[in-house]
């Protein structure tokens, strides 16, 4: 089951989501589904199921506020959350979001669906700034050191992503920059 806009929305009060994970939750949403509107434009032959990839956007990080449990990380709670609410479809995608995922072909992303959501989280942080910025706000962060090495590890692959879903689209990065006011 792909809950509804109107249903994932209510899930943020329920697990009293943070306003600025609201408002970033918001712009990946609205960025992905950009995404995949241009893809699907610039190649009909693409499928890209939109209420599954709006659902996991809104939702992927749902778990900011609530308590972990042992050996959870994010989006481990997130995960467990949507599928203890009947929503695997999404949980799937979600599993497939967070930095570290890209560097483990197990949970990588393949479908449209993850790469988009992928995509859109990394070039995100309240609106959209681009992949090589918000790696320069995680490296401004103090982090520890085996997070560091994660995004030594994960940012060229991150780029090709990018690469990769922007040639899809026929955009460049300064394209999706100033239509970013208008979507």
């Amino acid at each position: 089951m792909i809950p509804t806009r109107e249903q994932s929305l209510l899930l943020w009060d329920k697990y009293n989501l943070p306003s600025p994970k609201r408002i970033h939750m918001e712009a990946v949403a609205k960025l992905a589904f950009y995404l995949a509107k241009k893809i699907t434009d610039h190649d009909p032959r693409i499928t890209i199921d939109l209420k599954l990839l709006e659902a996991a956007a809104l939702l992927h990080d749902i778990d900011k506020n609530v308590t972990k449990r042992e050996g959870e990380r994010h989006p481990d709670t997130a995960v467990r959350i949507l599928k203890e609410l009947g929503f695997n479809e999404v949980a799937e995608v979600v599993r497939k979001h967070p930095l570290h995922s890209i560097l483990d072909p197990t949970i990588a992303p393949k479908t449209w669906e993850e790469k988009l959501l992928y995509l859109a989280d990394k070039m995100t942080k309240y609106e959209v700034i681009g992949v090589e910025h918000r790696f320069k706000l995680w490296y401004m962060e103090k982090l520890p050191p085996d997070a560091f090495k994660e995004l030594d590890a994960a940012l060229p692959k991150v780029k090709a992503l990018e690469k990769e879903i922007l040639e899809m689209a026929g955009l460049t990065f300064e394209q999706i920059r100033t239509d970013s006011q208008t979507i």
